[in-house]
């Protein structure tokens, strides 16, 4: 099928790796041959056909006029068809490329060698020793959020990674004929699966049905890979890692807005956030006691040849007194081997903590840590491998853990908190969004005394404007609670370009709060605030809010020096270009000199999640490039070459943001504009796809300005249209107000931050495509608009390559050149397809049943394009 003429396009084939070009081969056959089977040869003609003809107008050889006319020809459930093909092969590629990067991680690891942005090459090139004076403030502090950016059916994902398995074992070394031949055949079977899985959701997600599926990510692959990063270090520190005490201490925290981020999301109750705890509780004692009892059931060490400790042989005897009937079994089950018989009992009151066996269940993780040290220490003695192996592990992810899984945290917005107080203040009857407030407090202080202040205390508020913002929910929680009011730390989120400016200030009101200055005695002076860059990007354009986002953070530095805090800046970073996505690593980097200090927070979401942790070694290989980053960027020699360039470009950053923020809010504040965004776009029909349990924007009806309008749906919407507008949109005016070419490429060499935004704009540029663009902006009837915006990609794509040297996009990145490459003819396919359902739904007038047929033909194929794009919303 979609394979077949591969080897005739261009360099970006000459340039595929065999492994990874007969992965696509064999993948793409094994669909075309379920097409023929399922649709008919006839069905495999059509896909072929447009497969061709996207090719062929892309090498200019026909119109792509051609292509519409060749689609506006089928009937709609042909042209659903087709749509269905060209999204399960988008599937199917990125699954090949996925195993490819996994294959390559695995070769370069057997090399030997340091890799490049490792643990061990951080230890390498700072020294052990600065090594281990930062480990001791060393966090990094990831955010799971429910933003519906990933358009895949949880059906479709595990569809997807049956079929990951299959292909596993069909390329597996040593495999004998019959059992390639079986593999092949499930994979078979497994494709022709995914093709008769409906790829849209039939209903809207819920926040716990969100919840759930974060937790496949923690049981399938953090959970596992957590220790393995900390064992990467201890081992970058000292080669005898695994039979000494470990040097690396857990630097790993998660949290998670899931279930309690309520900001615009009428969904998320308190009873919500209460469950979303106990699914989480759940899950991480579930993997705890599995992990102990496995390693118990394995440590089958002798007393005579591991011999345990008095303090373990007085405590099995405490067991045994407390608990005779459990103890006694498991002694008779495990004569003579006492840790085996102490780690099962550990297992079983993990398994009691679980069940709310109050009787035998650990009251806190710190319980269990030292029932578990004490098996440790034990077999340090005489058993050196086993006491700081397996059984380290365990004690590392109970560590990072607890009992909760993901620290919980709460965000919701100014308005509401200052609408509540008002009502509060006057007296009278409550109105039930009041009520909501005060018991999502109470849920909290109920959090907290089952799991503890590290469970859920932090409390993000929305569009902070002033310190009184802050103080709101303190006196929110003394109306809820009274003296019982649980542990609070409050963080304000600035968003806007003018909340970022004033965030010092905030800061400094924030000061007087009483509740704020004990939270800073209590925890040695520390306070974290927010940074968004989704709303701000939306609001400034790309290159002005990348640049104002780094101001602030130098003056918050600045602010945290001179009022003796310790600050950690949250950054709420999307998954999108537009919304301050990119490479991770690359990005902590470019942060402003001591904004860092061993410590970075931010957000993973939606799509991001399962692309990061959908497989260990992809998962520990990001973490290790973030750590790796961290503890450069800590570093005082590099913090000063990135001040003395910061220093040196500041004229010039300003006069492209000033210019860059003009014309952006040139194009997107101008009358009418937001009604031609929603006429050129698929943004109307986004609400039907079900991605998540939050709306898409903030009001009802169309949306009257970009304020009405989320940044999620923005962006999404603008990657449909393939003009990624939000990624790149202004940079050129920016640059062009620069008349120094020179300058503008030393900038580009010197600064990380001005080198990761143009890389992040060219990325975003090369996901553009000019000619398909044109064809969805002449759509809203407003050929200015559209001649702005084409003119301004025109200059911003000249610019960017003459700046950067290349002489094409993505020219120094040679993997997601191919990748875009390869995907975009594909995409255009699915575009084509798209254009002609918002083609007619905006113009022509249909009967129930024809609109109803178009809307399916509009989804799926937006389904396909963000498999395509991949990073998309």
């Amino acid at each position: 099928m979609i394979d077949q003429g591969l080897e005739r396009r261009s360099a970006a084939v000459t340039e595929m790796p065999d492994e990874l070009r007969h992965d696509v081969r064999l993948l793409g056959k094994l669909l075309g041959q379920v097409l023929a089977e399922q649709g008919g040869e006839d069905l495999l003609a059509d896909v072929e056909r447009l497969r061709k003809a996207v090719i062929a107008a892309r090498r200019g050889e026909i119109s792509a006029d051609v292509i519409t006319e060749m689609v506006a020809g089928w009937e709609i459930e042909r042209a659903v068809a087709v749509a269905r093909a060209f999204t399960c092969y988008f599937h199917l590629a990125n699954l090949a490329e996925e195993h490819y990067r996994i294959r390559t991680l695995r070769e370069r690891d057997a090399e030997g060698r340091v890799q490049r942005e490792s643990l061990a090459q951080a230890v390498h090139e700072l020294g052990h020793e600065r090594v281990s004076e930062l480990l001791e403030g060393l966090e990094l502090h990831p955010v799971l959020t429910a933003h519906p950016t990933e358009a895949r059916r949880r059906a479709v994902v595990t569809a997807i990674q049956r079929i990951s398995g299959q292909l596993t074992e069909y390329n597996a070394p040593g495999r004998g004929a019959s059992e390639r031949a079986e593999s092949k055949r499930r994979m078979l079977e497994e494709i022709d699966l995914l093709w008769r899985t409906a790829q849209l959701r039939s209903t809207k997600l819920d926040p716990l049905d969100e919840v759930r599926t974060a937790m496949a990510a923690f049981d399938e692959t953090l959970f596992r890979m957590v220790p393995q990063v900390y064992r990467s270090l201890d081992t970058a520190l000292d080669e005898r890692s695994g039979t000494r005490p470990p040097l690396a201490r857990p630097f790993i925290r998660y949290g998670s807005w899931i279930g309690g981020d309520r900001d615009g999301n009428p969904n998320v109750t308190s009873k919500v956030t209460r469950e979303t705890i106990q699914i989480q509780s759940e899950h991480v004692l579930t993997a705890l006691e599995t992990a102990c009892a496995r390693i118990a059931r394995t440590l089958t060490a002798s007393a005579q040849f591991a011999p345990c400790s008095p303090e373990l042989k007085a405590a099995l005897a405490t067991a045994v007194d407390a608990h005779p009937e459990v103890v006694s079994e498991l002694a008779t089950r495990s004569p003579r081997e006492p840790h085996r018989q102490w780690l099962l009992f550990v297992a079983a009151r993990i398994a009691a903590t679980r069940r709310r066996d109050l009787d035998l269940a650990y009251r806190t993780p710190a319980e269990l840590l030292a029932d578990l040290r004490l098996t440790q220490e034990s077999l340090a003695a005489s058993a050196p491998r086993q006491a700081y192996g397996e059984l380290q592990h365990l004690i590392w992810q109970v560590e990072t853990f607890g009992f909760h899984l993901a620290e919980l945290e709460v965000r919701q917005h100014s308005q509401v908190h200052a609408a509540a107080l008002a009502e509060l203040r006057a007296g009278g009857e409550l109105s039930e969004r009041t009520e909501e407030v005060l018991a999502t407090i109470r849920v909290i202080g109920w959090i907290q005394e089952r799991y503890g202040v590290t469970a859920c205390s932090r409390y993000v508020v929305s569009f902070t404007r002033s310190a009184e913002d802050i103080a709101a929910v303190y006196e929110l929680a003394r109306h809820a609670l009274g003296d019982r009011a649980p542990v609070l730390d409050v963080v304000p989120l600035f968003e806007s370009g003018q909340d970022l400016a004033n965030s010092p200030g905030v800061l400094t009101g924030m000061l007087d709060i009483p509740e704020v200055r004990r939270r800073l005695a209590d925890t040695g002076r520390r306070m974290e605030i927010m940074l968004g860059y989704s709303d701000s990007a939306k609001e400034l354009g790309p290159a002005a809010a990348t640049l104002r986002l780094y101001e602030a953070q130098e003056a918050l530095t600045a602010w945290a020096a001179e009022h003796d805090v310790e600050l950690r800046m949250f950054h709420g970073r999307g998954g999108a270009l537009g919304r301050g996505g990119g490479p991770a690593n690359r990005a902590v980097l470019a942060q402003a000199p001591g904004s860092v200090a061993g410590r970075f927070k931010v957000t993973e979401q939606g799509e991001v999640i399962f692309a990061r942790y959908g497989h260990i070694a992809i998962a520990r290989r990001h973490l290790e490039q973030v750590a790796n980053a961290v503890l450069l960027a800590s570093s005082p020699t590099v913090g000063a070459r990135t001040a003395t360039a910061a220093e040196r470009f500041r004229g010039m950053a300003e006069q492209v943001a000033t210019a860059s923020e003009q014309a952006y809010r040139a194009l997107t504040e101008a009358p009418g504009f937001p009604e031609w965004f929603g006429l050129v776009s698929p943004l109307e029909e986004l609400g039907s796809l079900r991605l998540g349990s939050r709306p898409a924007r903030r009001g009802l009806g169309a949306p009257r300005s970009l304020d009405d309008l989320r940044a999620i749906p923005w962006v999404f919407a603008w990657a449909q249209t393939r003009v990624n507008l939000p990624g790149w949109y202004g940079l050129g005016t920016g640059l062009a107000a620069v008349d120094n070419l020179d300058e503008l490429r030393a900038a580009y060499a010197e600064w990380p931050l001005f080198n990761v935004m143009l890389d992040n704009a060219e990325m975003s540029l090369a996901k553009t495509d000019r000619s398909i663009a044109k064809r969805y902006l002449a759509l809203g009837g407003r050929e200015d608009f559209a001649q702005q915006v084409l003119e301004e990609y025109d200059r911003t794509r000249e610019l960017v390559l003459r700046v950067t040297g290349h002489t094409r996009l993505l020219e120094n990145r040679k993997v997601l050149s191919r990748a875009v490459q390869l995907r975009d003819p594909y995409v255009d396919a699915l575009s084509h397809l798209q254009l002609r359902a918002l083609r007619a739904l905006r113009t022509e007038t249909l009967s129930d049943q024809d609109r109803d047929r178009l809307s399916t033909l509009l989804l799926l194929s937006v389904n396909g394009v963000a498999a395509g794009l991949q990073n998309t919303g």
